[in-house]
């Protein structure tokens, strides 16, 4: 074998660079270097630049405002003790115009207490006319037995127009107190049937509304007009049918609170010996503040059974006044013959029994409370 043989042998043996597991260690390194001082630079020339100096703006200070001192809201009636206060509910009247004091006096849904009456002074009782015999009492329909149970009125006014629903309002278990419109036809007729029935009689009153796109109707009582006038329309309406205990307010928020007007009504109830139910449409009424002065007989609506009037809202206003007789001994709502409260004291009349609460007319609770 020569020495060129011998020289290719040992040539064959060796392997290529690129297959020499050192070389290919020191490649991935270098590559690996490289690629770092690359991402490095990229990073410093993409970085964010520094700030340069800038003057500072210093902020102005604050404007301090006097404080406005809190105002602390009237306690709510369930936190009131005294149950004889006259309550109401206070949220405007709605845009539309209604025939009902529920319409007019908006969602009366809460109960809210008047600020307290205080009595009359025995200077202003002096100058009072005399008053006449008790009618209030003589039409009164006779209380059911009490039984320390609380009470709860249902007056269910704006009746004797519609005649097919105020009779299927009489046709319900009583005693409930229906006060009829005085410019509705056939009264004798329908209040004796009424009160056949059992139910106890009222005179819905049309009173003033403080919008003039409510109608309240005919020989309403206006606040301008003079006390001649107004003592004429009401004796018109108390002339309508008989044997009622007095009268309740139909609208009326302008003439409610208007005193003098007032003055002129409870003066002739009064005289006649007559009570006042205020349906309470305004919390700015006056009318337990006058029917004091003149030793009305008087009380006060706490809850609205149809300001909206289908079942379910009826349902959940007789639950209210349940619960608010239950706290107060006693609790007088109103409703109007609309389908859906007739629906629901039908249901809910024949209830009170077995919950313990007594049905009563209103002149029960007025008899019971000072104010009669």
């Amino acid at each position: 074998m020569g020495r060129r043989d011998v020289r290719k042998m040992l040539m064959g043996q060796r392997k290529p660079l690129w297959e020499r597991p050192w070389v290919l260690v020191s490649a991935m390194a270098a590559v690996l270097v490289v690629g770092l001082a690359i991402g490095i630079g990229l990073g410093r020339w993409s970085g964010p630049k520094p700030a340069l100096p800038v003057a500072i703006e210093q902020a102005p200070a604050p404007v301090v405002m006097p404080a406005t001192p809190a105002v602390r809201p009237e306690p709510a009636a369930e936190d009131n003790d005294d149950a004889t206060r006259p309550l109401i509910q206070p949220p405007p009247p709605r845009p539309e115009p209604g025939s009902s004091e529920a319409l007019e006096f908006g969602h009366a849904s809460e109960v809210v207490s008047l600020l307290p009456v205080p009595p009359p002074s025995a200077s202003a009782t002096a100058k009072l006319p005399p008053a006449g015999a008790a009618v209030w009492l003589r039409n009164a329909v006779p209380p059911p037995r009490i039984g320390g149970r609380p009470m709860i009125a249902i007056i269910i006014d704006d009746l004797g127009v519609d005649r097919k629903r105020s009779e299927r309002v009489a046709a319900l278990h009583g005693p409930l107190t229906l006060s009829y419109m005085t410019y509705a036809e056939d009264l004798p007729r329908q209040t004796h049937e009424a009160r056949a029935h059992g139910h106890e009689l009222m005179v819905h009153v049309p009173m003033q509304p403080q919008s003039p796109t409510y109608d309240p109707g005919p020989e309403v009582l206006e606040a301008a007009a003079p006390a001649d006038e107004i003592r004429r329309r009401l004796e018109w309406g108390l002339a309508r049918f008989d044997g009622f205990i007095g009268i309740n307010n139909h609208m009326g928020s302008r003439f409610t609170s208007d005193a003098a007007g007032m003055r002129v009504v409870m003066a002739e109830l009064r005289r006649r010996g007559l009570a006042f139910i205020d349906s309470v449409t305004s919390e700015k009424t006056v009318g337990a503040e006058t029917a004091r002065q003149f030793g009305v007989p008087f009380a006060a609506r706490h809850v609205f059974l149809d300001n909206e009037q289908g079942v379910a809202h009826v349902r959940a206003q007789l639950a209210k006044t349940e619960a608010y007789a239950r706290r107060h001994g006693f609790a007088i709502a109103i409703g109007h013959p609309h389908d859906g409260t007739i629906e629901a004291l039908a249901g809910w009349l024949p209830t009170l029994e077995g919950k313990a609460l007594v049905l009563v007319p209103v002149s029960t609770i007025v008899r019971a409370s000072p104010n009669g």
